[in-house]
């Protein structure tokens, strides 16, 4: 039986696009434990199942299979922040970033993952999650403040990857990395560095 680490290497390699450290089910043993307290075991089971069934419809490029199964979860139970951390994720393949948030109908990635946020009291694993997409998504909007409040709440809760955008965020950083990146590359090929 694989270990949580051997998932998570292999969650790697098989998905290089997955943020380091935001590994699916890397923490599942401690997650799980909170819920059971909160949640009816039997319907939490439930609930789980549908999501894993989400994510697979999402990974295998069925979005709207993936929205139903997420919304089916979050009816049976709408107290949990998983359920709105996945239909962000959904919502955002979708294109349905950043609906208005006076339209209930329309729930939209950013008022999922405030949901998430909220109903996680932003800790734990989901509103960890929910803060890095969060910052991605203000990132994409280029509202790196927003961005990068997100990434240092998400980064306080353990993400790696958060870590990592706040580096990239830091323009000093950026600059550095570049004449490291240069330096490296004259240091490869001597004959190229002679010649510019």
């Amino acid at each position: 039986m694989a270990t949580a680490n051997d998932r998570a290497i292999l969650q790697t390699i098989f998905n290089p696009s997955t943020p380091f450290g935001d590994i699916p089910g890397l923490d599942e043993e401690e997650d799980i434990q909170e819920e059971e307290e909160t949640f009816a075991p039997e319907l939490l089971e439930q609930v789980q199942d549908l999501e894993l069934q989400g994510v697979s419809a999402a990974e295998s490029g069925d979005v709207s299979t993936a929205l139903e199964r997420f919304n089916e979860a979050i009816r049976l139970l709408p107290g949990r922040a998983s359920g709105y951390n996945n239909r962000a994720q959904a919502l955002r393949l979708k294109g349905d970033v950043a609906a208005p948030r006076h339209l209930l109908p329309c729930p939209g990635a950013l008022r999922d993952l405030d949901t998430a946020i909220h109903l996680g009291r932003g800790c734990g694993r989901a509103a960890c999650q929910s803060f890095v997409q969060r910052g991605l998504i203000h990132q994409l909007q280029a509202r790196d403040e927003d961005a990068r409040r997100d990434f240092e709440r998400a980064a306080r809760l353990g993400s790696a990857f958060a870590r990592q955008q706040l580096v990239l965020l830091n323009p000093y950083s950026a600059l550095c990395n570049q004449m490291l990146c240069e330096m490296l590359g004259r240091l490869r090929n001597p004959n190229n560095a002679s010649s510019n």
